[in-house]
């Protein structure tokens, strides 16, 4: 069905009745633009009003579809070739609807996923379930989007569209995960614990260590190596006062101010606010907390706090040789020589070199061992 040359039939057969397309317009009851597309190639009369149509051009439906006046004798031929073309022609419209429908559920899934990434937080499971919800229309719109192709064709074509998404779906969120230090959307299992959450997601688990408190960390496991039993765990924001962190600070000597704030910044108590000073003529070190030594220590938080602290202090910052901590209430002071002689393997973390696991294992893990903070705390800040 030539759509250009029955546009032109109807232009002149409008014109052989001295139309204008706002008059034969108004006569349908239509808009002039649709006369003027029908002119243009661009579509066809609706067939509600084809018959009126061509009473008022004064042809027949058989010469409209063929775009031209149809002989007498080619009559029978045209009226048949026309039917198949017009039910040829209903069909690719209603296709092309179709595919138009479909590709708007399509794209809904896929919108929907968008929604469940950023509206939900990330340990909620109704992101996970809106996800694959999204993936799974989206599927459907995909799979009928495919209609000319075989069944056995559409079907794998629907199982690789839905696989790939959901493996992309997969990366996403362990990106998220990574980059924003969050638990995973698509964990199949949750186990609770009274310090810490476990997320098992496929292919990697995530530890969520001192959870809604200000020093909570998330461990992420790719290679499944830890457990409950031997997580390395701290009453402190790893990621932050963590020896893998803050050896980026080390300096030889105290007074380089952008670099004893960031050490300090990333230690405990520093979530508290706090403001230092450097004393370059005595080597020492004072740090100025806005709270209250006794508001903080539960659980011995102020005493792990002072320790690790101290001890990290004096292992990364080569020449300092003294340190005040004060609150609002008290005052707390430590030398390198209490810390080299009181502190059990305080040798064992600083020669030669920082032994970033003997760190953890005399200073780290140790702050877990309440009896050992406590009567260590009380020899090296005895007032």
């Amino acid at each position: 069905m030539n759509q250009e040359k029955i546009g032109k039939f109807i232009a002149n057969a409008r014109k052989e009745q001295n139309l204008t397309q706002e008059q034969l317009a108004e006569k349908l009851g239509i808009t002039y633009k649709a006369v003027s597309k029908w002119e243009c190639g661009k579509g066809l009369p609706d067939a509600s009003i084809m018959l009126e149509l061509c009473k008022i051009l004064k042809i027949t439906v058989n010469d409209l579809l063929s775009g031209e006046k149809v002989k007498e004798k080619e009559y029978q031929e045209k009226l048949e070739q026309n039917i198949i073309d017009t039910i040829d022609y209903s069909n690719k419209k209603i296709s092309k609807k179709n595919k138009l429908i479909y590709e708007m559920i399509m794209f809904f899934g896929l919108g929907l996923i968008f929604i469940a990434f950023t509206i939900y937080p990330s340990d909620s499971s109704w992101g996970a379930i809106h996800s694959i919800i999204g993936l799974v229309i989206s599927t459907f719109g995909f799979f009928n989007i495919i209609n000319g192709k075989t069944i056995i064709k559409r079907i794998f074509l629907g199982i690789g569209y839905f696989m790939i998404g959901f493996i992309l779906l997969l990366l996403l969120d362990y990106s998220n995960v990574v980059l924003n230090k969050v638990a995973p959307r698509f964990s199949y299992l949750i186990e609770t614990g009274d310090t810490m959450i476990i997320y098992k997601a496929p292919f990697y688990n995530v530890y969520r260590i001192n959870r809604n408190t200000k020093n909570e960390y998330y461990i992420i496991d790719t290679q499944k190596k830890y457990t409950e039993d031997n997580i390395p765990i701290t009453p402190f924001n790893r990621e932050k006062s963590g020896i893998e962190n803050i050896i980026q600070y080390k300096n030889q000597y105290v007074g380089n101010n952008s670099n004893d704030s960031h050490l300090i910044d990333n230690l405990p108590l520093a979530e508290y606010g706090y403001v230092f000073e450097i004393d370059s003529v005595n080597l020492g070190l004072t740090i100025d907390y806005h709270i209250t030594d006794w508001y903080v220590n539960e659980n011995h938080y102020l005493e792990k706090s002072l320790l690790y602290n101290s001890v990290s202090i004096f292992t990364l910052i080569d020449n300092v040789e003294q340190i005040t901590f004060n609150f609002s209430s008290n005052t707390y002071t430590v030398s390198r020589k209490q810390i080299k002689e009181l502190y059990p393997n305080f040798k064992n973390i600083v020669d030669n070199g920082i032994n970033q696991n003997n760190f953890n294992k005399y200073l780290e893990d140790k702050m877990n061992d309440n009896n050992f903070v406590e009567n260590l705390f009380k020899k090296i800040f005895a007032n």
